[in-house]
């Protein structure tokens, strides 16, 4: 038996004995007492006998406080309870833990069919009674016992003094030792995480180590992430965490069983709430109405003080975890890694604590392959925490191309790697550095690709999602253009959210679709395409994700939006020699005629196409030699250009035609 059950049975020993010396006082001078059917009916004369007696005010000795150190008296510290509080607790929870107070409550209710201890009974049995204004006021719903959800009053129906009173089960079990949080919780989606773990730093560590309880409103960058930190940190300074996910069924029951588990577990357990629920009102409310929980509401949304209760007094934060801090997070988990841990994991904005997730699942994915962790496996279990739910506004592209594949100029090129850098590093200069300006605006990266149609802007793209170790997500300009006024700018909204608190490129192909210069307003329709573009442009102000636009013609882009780029690339028109590059880039993996490497020059000359087109006319050639069972060939070359200038509608080398 452990030492929990067995002070609380000494104790109910001590109430035991009261109670049979109340069984006795009213059995010496209860003519019935000897009846076999007393309890199931009130004879006239037994009637009259309790009509004719006097009022006992004091009808047996207090039972004593639990021993110090008792889960007893730890529960009377955490909440706030009075001597008589703690002597009704215990005449409550008796019949829950010995059966003999059943019939013994039974025959002091003079009613076999009610074995709980009555408000009357409890009263008495702790020296009082319910003519005690200051001890009935301890059954009211705003005192101790019944607030802090250690007390249930029940039979509304009847008189204060006869309703009957009953401890809840979880603390029952509590008393007798056992932890296990109440089965309410779990099914609300309630984690309870034990102490232990390193210490936390920066704003997670302060929350942590406030001297005192406290209300934290932490508005975060990304759903989670400064949740995580905060529930790390308080775990490291030895606290118990309750972390609740709240449902749009959020509601002050779930709010009262929190702060109720929370006090239980004694020794500074805190609370931490993330992301706040549609309505959140009920369960903030009863949260900030007491001052002895440290409780953490996280969310990407401002805090309204509306939600609180009116005496609360809310801290509201804003999330400042830094690079640092989730850098270390990956090394804990990762400290064998070969390479450069900090660039490969410094394209994702997540939190301390989603890295120890993501590192594990990465050590995890390596395990499963028979390989050391490597770099594949870091960015595959971090993009599983960083999947937008772009839903069908927008395509996702997994990345299978690099730099290796792309055939540019040299400036583009470094221009691209620039972006790439930009992405990696844009913590570290627009937070730590302090370059970020001004006027709410955000850490996003956004670039502007501008060039004539198939010459690698969309693959530069891709490129550029697969060195970050990202997924590109293409936005799908039919879901997202509606002809009703300001359907246009709610569908935008819901992709620039998501990107905000994901990991992802987002690529808007063909941009000037919906970046498009704005007009002298002549007409309604030019008022509301204005309002569309004014929205874009406060928008891209306060974007932290990485936005790529795609524009054959720039002269059409806004030049409101391009002073917000940070990087615009010109895709420029291939010259024979890179058209030579990239004939034989496309051709690379099929089998080739031996001289068709010096007719690719001679083709690349002759044929003046873009890298898209000289891809789809490969891939002709390649189709050719296939179906002779052949190798590819300069007639097969050919042909597949020919047939890209009669697509086009071109004149065609050396035949003097157009179609």
């Amino acid at each position: 038996m452990s030492v929990a059950a067995k002070e609380l049975l000494t104790g109910l020993e001590e109430l035991r004995q009261a109670v049979a010396a109340r069984v006795a006082a009213r059995s010496a001078d209860d003519p019935t007492a000897d009846d076999p059917m007393r309890g199931l009916f009130v004879t006239a004369r037994t009637a009259a006998r309790l009509a004719a007696e006097p009022a006992e005010h004091s009808a047996s000795e207090p039972v004593g406080h639990g021993a110090a150190g008792s889960r007893m008296a730890a529960l009377v510290r955490g909440f706030g309870l009075t001597e008589l509080d703690e002597r009704i607790l215990l005449a409550a929870l008796a019949p829950d833990v010995d059966r003999r107070f059943e019939a013994l409550y039974g025959y002091l209710n003079d009613d076999v069919g009610r074995r709980r201890a009555t408000v009357a009974l409890t009263l008495e049995l702790a020296g009082t009674g319910p003519h005690d204004a200051a001890a009935r006021a301890r059954f009211h719903p705003a005192a101790p016992l019944t607030s802090g959800g250690l007390l249930a009053v029940e039979d509304e129906a009847r008189p204060l003094p006869g309703r009957a009173v009953r401890a809840p089960e979880r603390v029952v079990a509590h008393l007798l030792g056992d932890d296990t949080p109440d089965a309410g919780l779990l099914d609300a989606g309630v984690d309870v995480l034990a102490p232990g773990g390193p210490a936390g730093t920066g704003l997670a560590a302060r929350v942590a180590d406030f001297p005192r309880p406290v209300a934290v409103h932490l508005r975060e960058r990304r759903d989670g992430g400064g949740a995580d930190a905060v529930a790390a940190a308080l775990r490291g300074a030895g606290r118990a965490v309750l972390r609740h996910r709240p449902d749009d069924h959020a509601d002050a029951r779930i709010g009262r069983a929190l702060l109720r588990e929370a006090r239980l577990r004694g020794a500074g357990a805190a609370v931490v709430v993330e992301p706040l629920p549609p309505s959140p009102g009920p369960l903030v409310r009863a949260l900030t109405a007491q001052r002895d929980v440290t409780v953490v509401f996280a969310g990407t949304q401002g805090y309204d003080p509306a939600w609180a209760a009116p005496e609360a007094t809310v801290v509201a934060l804003e999330d400042e975890v830094g690079a640092e801090d989730v850098l270390a997070a990956w090394h804990s988990e990762l400290p064998g890694y070969e390479g450069d841990l900090a660039e490969a994991t410094a394209p994702y904005r997540i939190g301390g604590e989603q890295a120890r997730r993501a590192a594990r699942a990465a050590s995890v994915l390596a395990d499963f392959e028979g390989a050391p962790v490597g770099l594949s496996h870091v960015q595959r279990s971090a993009r599983l925490l960083s999947t937008p739910l772009l839903g069908r506004h927008a395509r996702r592209v997994r990345p299978a191309v690099g730099f290796t594949d792309l055939v540019l100029p040299d400036e583009p090129l470094g221009m691209l790697e620039e972006l790439v850098g930009r992405a990696r590093h844009r913590d570290r200069v627009l937070g730590e550095w302090r370059l970020r300006t001004g006027g709410g605006r955000g850490r996003g990266v956004i670039a502007l690709f501008a060039g004539d149609s198939g010459t690698g802007k969309t693959l530069a793209a891709e490129v550029v999602a697969g060195e970050l170790g990202l997924d590109l997500y293409v936005v799908d300009l039919s879901s997202v253009v509606d002809k009703y006024v300001g359907e246009t700018e709610k569908n935008l909204e819901r992709i620039f959210t998501e990107v905000d608190r994901t990991d992802s490129v987002l690529l808007f192909d063909e941009a000037d679709a919906v970046f498009g210069k704005r007009s002298e307003v002549k007409s309604s329709h030019d008022r509301y395409a204005n309002l569309e573009s004014a929205y874009l442009l406060q928008r891209l102000e306060a974007f932290d994700g990485i936005a790529v636009l795609t524009t054959n013609l720039r002269a059409n882009i806004d030049e409101a939006f391009t002073r917000r780029l940070d990087v615009v690339v010109d895709f420029p028109f291939p010259d024979a020699a890179l058209r030579a590059r990239l004939w034989r880039s496309c051709l690379a993996s099929a089998p080739r005629d031996p001289a068709l490497d010096a007719d690719l020059e001679l083709c690349a000359k002759e044929f003046e196409l873009a890298g898209g087109a000289i891809r789809a006319a490969a891939a002709t050639a390649a189709y050719l030699a296939a179906a002779r069972g052949d190798v590819v060939t300069s007639a097969d070359v050919r042909s597949g250009a020919r047939r890209e200038y009669v697509k086009s509608g071109r004149l065609v080398p050396g035949t003097g035609w157009a179609p």
